[in-house]
């Protein structure tokens, strides 16, 4: 099911879904904390890279979020050392590991000195990735893609159907290897957001959930199951 909140400039967009963020954490980390009996894990937010979320990863660094009890990570990263300006890790750490967010707990996605398929079976069997994102920001390319799970990757069929949590793709329209969540986890995750802009890209998501498409937007817009709050700025 597709929620469609829809703003007229980038600044009421990024504020509204600052909040809408900040009230899914303080949901998940009080449901945690009064089902723990151990001490409640941290809640987990995977966010995205790119140039659009920027100006909303700025100002998700500011709000005064329990951040102590948050850990940030990736929706997805591209194999390519934090150094690289292609790095998603490094635009996080730019961006949202600012301001009040500075001291947050990071978990990257990516090492490359390690083996880019090894790397990915290590981080199945991670323990702090046992469970799906608490809250996950997404975007998505006028291709559909969303995360790195692209249509034309060898990987797609494996992608959209593993039960694994993390995914290898070797994208043919896009630069660089990458890491990416699973379409099964993406689909798991509670409070699912999308962050677009711009005609060309409601057009796409509108045909995307009209009908079951070959690419990873419409296969989460037709899913039941899923909620996906859509956040859309005109401009």
């Amino acid at each position: 099911m597709i929620q469609l909140h829809t703003f007229d400039d980038q600044r009421a967009q990024s504020d509204a879904l600052a909040k809408a963020v900040g009230d899914a954490l303080h949901a998940s980390l009080a449901a945690q904390a009064a089902g723990s009996t151990t001490g409640a894990r941290p809640a987990m937010l995977a966010v995205s890279g790119g140039s659009s979320p920027r100006p909303f990863l700025q100002t998700l660094s500011t709000q005064s979020f329990d951040w102590a009890h948050i850990a940030v990570t990736l929706v997805d990263d591209r194999w390519v050392p934090e150094t690289d300006s292609a790095s998603n890790s490094q635009l996080v750490h730019a961006t949202l590991l600012q301001n009040a967010a500075k001291d947050t707990t990071f978990w990257p996605l990516v090492d490359t000195t390690q083996d880019l398929n090894a790397h990915v079976a290590a981080l199945n069997a991670d323990a702090r990735f046992s469970s799906v994102p608490d809250v996950a920001i997404l975007g998505m390319g006028e291709d559909g893609h969303t995360a790195s799970i692209f249509a034309d990757s060898p990987e797609w069929d494996h992608a959209i159907t593993t039960t694994d949590r993390f995914v290898a793709v070797h994208p043919g329209s896009a630069p660089h290897a990458r890491v990416s969540w699973s379409m099964s986890a993406l689909k798991e995750v509670k409070h699912l957001f999308l962050l677009i802009a711009g005609p060309r890209k409601m057009d796409v998501l509108n045909a995307a959930s009209a009908s079951l498409q070959k690419n990873a937007i419409s296969q989460l817009a037709n899913d039941k199951g899923v909620r996906l709050d859509v956040y859309w700025c005109a401009n």
